[in-house]
């Protein structure tokens, strides 16, 4: 029997040991499956984050793809704009150009006037002026910006800042003939420069000489008293025959009045027998032919014949072309006595 147990003894030792190991084993299995279970959550939660991810990452790249489709149809409205804006400035150089084109034309054409003309802004300063002004104010390019009663004015009693002004408040167009210390006479006048939108921006000062047409008018006025005084008979008719002027000669010598005369032919004062030369005569008047003084025969009011001297003047226009005709006659009855 008790070789038995020390038998038993040494056979029981295998088995724990056997046992200790199927117990560790089955510990390192747990531990393994428990290992294996966290590492297969942890695998789970990484693949639903990564899944997270991914639509994440997916959804990003939706929105960079909408956002590069946006920048391109931002990049095709900025190159519109770009074009658009080229063709606006080539308009706009256009238009410059066309501006400086116009302001040269202005400018040229001011030049070119004999008219002396002044500019003025609201506050009486120049702006600008043409060449021909300094025939009536003292002015230099430097002069604009300055007002305008600064400048030495070479017209006799007149202060160009007051009639600009009174313009000025009242909006109403002046105009009064001015003399020089030289002697020249200048029709001056003063309107306010209204701008395209009808804004009154300022004055414009124009001056017009009259000094050769004063003189022309005294000349004239000189002239038409001899004539008009004049013992001799002075018409003018134009080329049908009608007369257009009958001084007072012609009344005594005719016996017509001025206001019958006006209503009259000159065939009216030429005897029927002496018509056609006077015909012929009226022709070569128009075709320009020279006509030298000559005898001829009129009838007066009383049926009485005279025997004058008869000298034609061709008048002409502003373009040479003869457009009347001018007579003066003397009695030669007058002259025997």
């Amino acid at each position: 029997m008790k070789g038995s147990n020390i038998c038993q003894k040494k056979k029981g030792v295998p088995k724990k040991k056997a046992d200790a190991r199927i117990e560790a084993l089955e510990k390192e299995l747990q531990y393994t499956k428990e290992n294996l279970q966290n590492t297969i959550e942890e695998l789970e939660t990484s693949n639903e984050e990564l899944k997270s991810t991914n639509e994440e990452l997916q959804s990003t790249n939706e929105e960079l793809q909408s956002t590069n489709e946006e920048m391109e149809t931002s990049k095709e409205e900025q190159q519109s704009m770009n074009e658009e804006i080229t063709t606006v400035n080539t308009e706009l150089q256009g238009k410059i150009d066309e501006l400086s084109g116009s302001n040269n034309d202005m400018k040229n054409l001011l030049d070119a006037i004999d008219v002396p003309m002044i500019f003025l802004d609201n506050d009486l300063c120049i702006k600008r002026f043409t060449s021909h002004s300094t025939r009536i104010i003292n002015l230099i390019q430097t002069d604009i910006g300055r007002p305008i009663g600064d400048i030495v004015s070479k017209l006799e009693d007149v202060n160009l800042t007051e009639d600009a002004e009174a313009v000025l408040k009242d909006l109403v167009f002046g105009e009064r003939e001015v003399l020089t210390r030289d002697g020249s006479c200048f029709s001056m006048r003063v309107a306010p420069y209204r701008t395209n939108e009808n804004v009154i921006d300022g004055v414009v000062l124009t001056f017009i000489d009259l000094t050769n047409s004063k003189e022309a008018e005294k000349q004239e006025r000189r002239l038409a008293t001899v004539v008009k005084d004049s013992n001799d008979a002075v018409t003018i008719q134009d080329f049908d025959g009608n007369i257009l002027a009958w001084n007072r000669g012609a009344e005594e010598m005719y016996g017509y009045s001025e206001a019958e005369a006006l209503k009259m032919n000159i065939r009216d004062i030429i005897p029927k027998e002496k018509q056609k030369e006077a015909l012929e005569l009226l022709k070569k008047i128009k075709k320009g032919d020279e006509v030298k003084s000559f005898k001829a025969r009129r009838k007066a009011k009383d049926g009485k014949l005279l025997d004058i001297w008869l000298t034609v003047t061709i008048l002409v226009d502003a373009e040479g072309k003869p457009v009347e005709i001018a007579t003066t006659e003397r009695d030669l009855a007058w002259l025997s006595e």
